[in-house]
């Protein structure tokens, strides 16, 4: 069975992608290249949900013990 330590880890990665997806949206959308106004707005739109989840799972990480505290 997989401890609290797994999904800790776990809640940790997924952040780190969440991360660098709103990394390569936000690059995207400053980028000079024509986009279509639809894309731009899914791109927007895209962003503002990653950093919604982004900050849920920094707000639950740390609420996550290491150890059970037997």
């Amino acid at each position: 069975m997989r401890g609290r330590g797994w999904i800790k880890a776990l809640r940790q990665e997924e952040a780190r992608q969440v991360r660098a997806r709103i990394a390569e949206l936000e690059r995207d959308l400053m980028a000079t290249t024509p986009q279509g106004r639809h894309r731009r707005f899914e791109a927007g739109h895209e962003v503002r949900n990653a950093k919604f989840r982004l900050e849920r799972l920094e707000e639950s990480i740390p609420e996550i013990p290491e150890k059970c505290g037997r």
